[in-house]
């Protein structure tokens, strides 16, 4: 599962970036776009059962994602499903929500719907 793929990229030469684009010899550069990830509405989250995880010390999304799908690259999951895009914005005691099925979660990523 690469991080990048399917994503749009884009040439950006805006004049912010001019002074590292001559430093570095370039003519340009080329960034991927940011995802936009489906709305998480209400229904949904009908779709998918969830498993509770309260938030401990230390914690990653990566490492809960690694506990419950084996793989820390989908901490983008939790993420996206808790509405937190950031760790800094849950704090010990907090409860993170685990959509499960992964496999039905991740079709809904690649078409849409489930």
């Amino acid at each position: 599962m690469s991080r990048h793929g399917r994503e749009d990229t884009y040439v950006n030469s805006s004049e912010f970036y001019e002074e590292f684009i001559e430093k570095r010899g370039l003519r340009r550069i080329r960034q991927y776009t940011t995802p936009r990830n489906p709305p998480l509405t209400q229904e949904v989250r009908r779709k998918f059962t969830n498993s509770r995880y309260i938030w401990k010390m230390g914690d990653k999304y990566s490492k809960i994602a690694n506990k419950f799908y084996g793989d820390p690259r989908l901490w983008w999951v939790l993420a996206w499903y808790n509405q937190k895009p950031t760790e800094g914005m849950l704090k010990v005691g907090d409860v993170v929500y685990v959509p499960q099925p992964l496999s039905k979660v991740l079709t809904f990523f690649d078409y849409g719907s489930v």
